[in-house]
């Protein structure tokens, strides 16, 4: 295997990348309040295409609900310790996969469909955003279960309080 490091190490040099391996993330989602059944996790990938993210809750109220990336790693105070949503352009909210970074929030990534049975799954992609480096980087800022759905009105969708929050870790 004379090779084999170049070739790795150009092959991700080409797609763009500038990294061998794609950094990875996880979130464990925990309730805000007191004896809340909501849990659940979410897995990050950094990819060329840009930021892989699969969620999976538990324990919530049938329905669609908003899910956003929000400045802060910190979830204490029922979330609002996560702050605002994560915005470093002033962009106004909208849904990324299809708004883009101009017209939306780096995690504005809609919302989650809870089924009867309490479960919910979202797996998205969200173009421009990375894990770690540049200016729209989430390691460490928190992901943000809402109670009510996001119409995507100005300026965070109306989407009512926090019933989950977890923290973004890089994996190692």
């Amino acid at each position: 295997m004379r090779y084999g490091w170049g070739v790795l190490v150009g092959l991700g040099l080409v797609l763009g990348t500038g990294r061998v391996f794609a950094e990875t993330g996880a979130v464990e989602l925990r309730g805000t309040t007191e004896g809340s059944a909501v849990s659940g996790s979410a897995m990050l990938i950094d990819s060329p295409q840009g930021l892989e993210v699969t969620v999976e809750v538990m324990g919530v109220a049938p329905g669609k609900h908003a899910i956003h990336i929000h400045q802060y790693g910190a979830c204490d105070d029922q979330g609002n310790a996560a702050g605002g949503h994560f915005n470093p352009d002033g962009a106004p909210h909208g849904f990324l996969p299809s708004d883009g970074l101009s017209k939306a929030h780096p995690g504005d990534m809609g919302n989650l469909d809870v089924g009867q049975d309490g479960i919910g799954l979202l797996a998205i992609r969200l173009a421009g955003v990375r894990l770690s480096g540049g200016a729209y980087s989430v390691g460490g800022r928190a992901i943000v279960l809402h109670e009510k759905v996001d119409d995507f009105g100005q300026p965070t969708g109306n989407a009512g309080g926090r019933i989950g929050c977890g923290v973004i870790v890089i994996g190692e």
